[in-house]
């Protein structure tokens, strides 16, 4: 590690900013926390840079030099020497902090420093342990993102509130800011881009406040969103939902309760609402540019031969794969969903035809209008539980 630094001794507050090509806008960030902290209030800023090509380290600590005095901010660069992920830059930004505030923000100038007072005013309050601004409480709001990007969030958001039984609004968010005691004897592991919601699930007993805030899309810069961002996020789940069941067997209570069961069927169908919807639109504008109705078929019939591999292997956890006996499953999974499947269509056909619904929105629609009875009667007669258990 390499930092420079001004001012000594401990902080109140430790801002910890990962970056990885970022020479646009670090220095603005950088500008923007002095401008809008407490004045009152020492602060450690940490830049925890992953050996940025653009010299975005180096840029910090060139601009270090030109400062002549700050009184009530620290700013240190930790220079990785690898590109190794946003949630373990976070934590090698902890490791540093002396502060018993921690705040995390992005670098790239969508988390407004302006919300900074709010955030650590609010945990000065005895029962708040963590502070989330929020894009999805009332007042939060996006702006600059394409529909695919705020869908793409939204199932995101899904698949950690009911898979992981988070209660956050906004359990996505990139902008938090916690007592730093209530980390204290965890093991992270993370993996993915998203360590809020690993704070979420292992520190169980915190208290979260959440505030407004508008995310505004970075204007410099390219964004880190990508296909490997989302295989990571999805291994970090599974991860989580792991630790979840360990924890629960550890409290000796049940691994799995109705609803949890329900939340995990339901994130198993967000994820085969994203299949059929992926599978629908290749077949509808890529492939062939099939009539709608049979593009659905297709996405559905593929999604819900996914579904029912998942909610046997996840959701009610069953590792039998014996022919015999999990070709039965199938037929069941496949014969009962068909059902919701039909219904599905039918509402797809009267909300496009008769209503002039736009069809993404018309078959997100009518898959959650088939998901409650179609999690019921697999429930009961596919893998013979009871229904309230």
């Amino acid at each position: 590690m390499k930092y420079q630094e001004i001012s000594s001794g401990s902080a109140q507050v430790s801002i910890i900013i990962p970056t990885y090509n970022e020479s646009q806008n670090i220095l603005k960030i950088l500008k923007s926390i002095q401008d809008y902290l407490p004045k009152n209030t020492k602060a450690q800023t940490i830049v925890v840079d992953d050996n940025s090509p653009d010299g975005t380290g180096k840029l910090v600590e060139e601009y270090m030099q030109t400062v002549k005095k700050i009184t009530n901010n620290t700013i240190e660069v930790i220079h990785r020497k690898t590109k190794d992920g946003l949630s373990s830059a976070i934590l090698k930004g902890i490791q540093f902090a002396t502060g018993n505030t921690i705040v995390v923000m992005d670098s790239d100038l969508s988390h407004p420093a302006s919300l900074l007072p709010k955030m650590i005013d609010a945990l000065k309050h005895p029962k708040c342990d963590i502070v989330v601004a929020s894009r999805y409480v009332n007042g939060g709001d996006i702006i600059g993102w394409t529909r695919k990007r705020k869908f793409l969030s939204r199932l995101a958001t899904v698949i950690a509130k009911k898979g992981l039984g988070v209660r956050v609004k906004d359990p996505m968010s990139g902008f938090f800011a916690f007592k730093k005691p209530i980390i204290q004897g965890l093991s992270f592991d993370a993996i993915g881009y998203k360590m809020l919601l690993e704070i979420l699930v292992k520190a169980k007993n915190a208290n979260v406040t959440e505030i407004p805030y508008t995310f505004t899309n970075r204007e410099f810069g390219k964004s880190k969103l990508d296909s490997k961002i989302a295989l990571g996020y999805l291994k970090a789940v599974w991860k989580l939902y792991r630790f979840g069941k360990q924890a629960a067997k550890e409290e000796k209570r049940k691994s799995v309760s109705f609803l949890s069961k329900a939340g995990r069927f339901y994130s198993i169908g967000a994820v085969g609402l994203a299949i059929n919807y992926a599978v629908s639109s290749l077949f509808t504008d890529v492939v062939s540019n099939l009539w709608y109705l049979h593009a659905t078929i297709i996405g559905i019939a593929v999604s819900m031969s996914s579904n029912f591999v998942l909610n046997k292997v996840w959701t009610f956890e069953d590792r039998n794969f014996e022919p015999k006996h999990a070709g039965i499953q199938y037929a069941k999974f496949m014969g009962l969903s068909s059902l919701g499947a039909l219904a599905q269509l039918g509402m797809v056909y009267v909300l496009v035809d008769h209503y002039k619904v736009d069809y993404p929105i018309a078959l997100v629609l009518a898959v959650a209008a088939s998901a409650l009875s179609n999690f019921l009667l697999n429930k009961k007669l596919t893998f013979k539980e009871k229904v309230w258990s």
